[in-house]
């Protein structure tokens, strides 16, 4: 038997008010914010049953669910390590040097683009233009930026990461 997948209450307390927000035929407009409860509450990543459940609460066909959580890089279609280190990996970034940088986090996790570290803890996204470009190379974990980047610099971030010094929210 599967697991009941529902928000706790105090999350659905919080999509409600969301949902509130828009008229009735225009629910789908709290898609990505419910999509981001979703994957926060979630376990860090939204699997087919979890977008189910979040088009019906929007009364949305699930196919409108799928689409926007594919699209998007910043939603997770597999699980995902406690870090999502997200590096950016545009002209700006690269001409600083951001191609060693995820070479550097390649070796050191021992991971490939997409893949979680043996310890569950990393999963490094190369990603596209992340906006801080006068910062470059820079990379994103959670809410925060890590900019002007160094070799040394990440692996204190990993160090402090692996502590669990690192805030994510």
């Amino acid at each position: 038997m599967s697991e009941t997948i529902a928000f706790k209450p105090e999350t659905i307390e919080q999509v409600n008010k969301i949902i509130a927000r828009y008229p009735e035929d225009r629910r789908k407009s709290a898609l990505i914010p419910v999509l981001h409860m979703a994957q926060k509450e979630f376990n860090g990543w939204l699997d087919v049953p979890v977008m189910d459940y979040v088009a019906e609460l929007l009364n949305i066909k699930p196919i409108e669910v799928y689409e926007v959580a594919t699209f998007y890089t910043m939603f997770n279609m597999k699980p995902v390590g406690k870090y999502v280190l997200e590096v950016c990996r545009t002209g700006p970034c690269m001409l600083k040097g951001s191609d060693d940088i995820l070479d550097h986090l390649r070796k050191t996790l021992n991971i490939k683009d997409g893949e979680t570290s043996s310890d569950g803890l990393f999963t490094l996204k190369p990603a596209e233009c992340l906006g801080a470009c006068g910062y470059a190379p820079m990379m994103q974990l959670g809410k925060f930026y890590h900019e002007n980047l160094t070799k040394e610099k990440v692996d204190e971030i990993l160090e402090l990461c692996r502590q669990g010094a690192i805030a994510l929210d």
